[in-house]
């Protein structure tokens, strides 16, 4: 019988810590002794930068430019841990859909069996945004992630993002798309910033499968090229990662996500907002603190 292999993409807006998120999870999992290959899907190529001492790797579609053909193992790296690295790269600047990448080198991966024959455990789809070009949809469209999950802060446009992130999961999922594991909540050092996540995954049908604080320990481990799991494995940060990782693991079920409507996320802003104003005004008024 074949080898059950764990497929999970992870989305995010630009700037929301996705591929800080991604690294730390990929070297959790394998700390916990998991074959894992990270799959860096933005056109920047950074994805991996940290499992390999903030050094860069040759990509799928610079490789396929120069020879004309790939062998995926001269695009495989190898990075902390064991962890194989894959970074699919984009077209020349000004030049075609940034989302072909993903497409060419999953087909070439795929072509290949690659995945079965390095007998991986997991495989982590690192892409960038939302569902808004059909390359970035592929791990998605294509059912080739069997789970889903976000990264997204309290801020407004980062749960816009995944929003539209669950129109697109609920799109496909009628035709074997990937489904929705759940939210991963990333720089939630404010109370109401844990609350306004929680009510957004409660109103689209969803969980919360980690809180993750800003952290300072984050930023020092990336300045050394490295992830929190290794330049700071005993830090209450890496403990974080170790138990999002855990939770990965154990995930089984993922759903098809109820997004809101544009004007119902507009109005549950608008509610939100208007909370804040009050707690801020209530601060100033009782002259203590209330987690804000």
């Amino acid at each position: 019988m074949a080898k059950r292999i764990k497929q999970i993409a992870i989305y995010g807006k630009g700037g929301i810590g996705k591929s800080t998120t991604t690294s730390n999870l990929s070297a959790a999992l394998s700390k916990a002794g998991y074959r894992v290959m990270q799959f860096g899907c933005d056109p920047k190529s950074d994805s991996t930068n940290t499992l390999r001492g903030g050094t860069y790797i040759p990509t799928v579609l610079d490789t396929l430019r120069e020879k004309g053909s790939v062998n995926v193992h001269d695009v495989i790296f190898e990075g902390f841990n064991g962890i194989y690295c894959v970074e699919a790269g984009g077209p020349a600047p000004g030049v075609g859909c940034a989302g072909r990448g993903i497409i060419t080198a999953v087909e070439l991966f795929k072509q290949q069996k690659v995945f079965e024959e390095l007998e991986l455990d997991f495989v982590i789809y690192d892409v960038l945004g939302d569902v808004v070009c059909g390359g970035f949809a592929v791990p998605i469209r294509e059912g080739i992630a069997q789970h889903v999950f976000t990264v997204s802060s309290g801020d407004f446009m980062s749960i816009y993002a995944s929003n539209n992130l669950f129109k697109g999961i609920k799109k496909y999922s009628n035709n074997g798309g990937a489904l929705l594991g759940g939210i991963i909540a990333n720089s939630i050092n404010q109370g109401y910033s844990r609350e306004i996540v929680d009510d957004f995954a409660d109103r689209t049908k969803t969980q919360v499968m980690q809180y993750v604080p800003r952290s300072i320990t984050v930023t020092q481990s990336e300045l050394k090229g490295k992830t929190t799991i290794e330049a700071a494995p005993d830090s209450e940060q890496a403990k974080i990662y170790r138990e999002l990782a855990e939770r990965v693991a154990a995930h089984e079920e993922s759903k098809a996500p109820s997004p809101l409507e544009l004007d119902e996320l507009r109005q549950w802003a608008a509610g939100w907002s208007d909370k804040l104003l009050e707690l801020e005004a209530g601060i100033v008024v009782g002259g203590q603190q209330a987690g804000i």
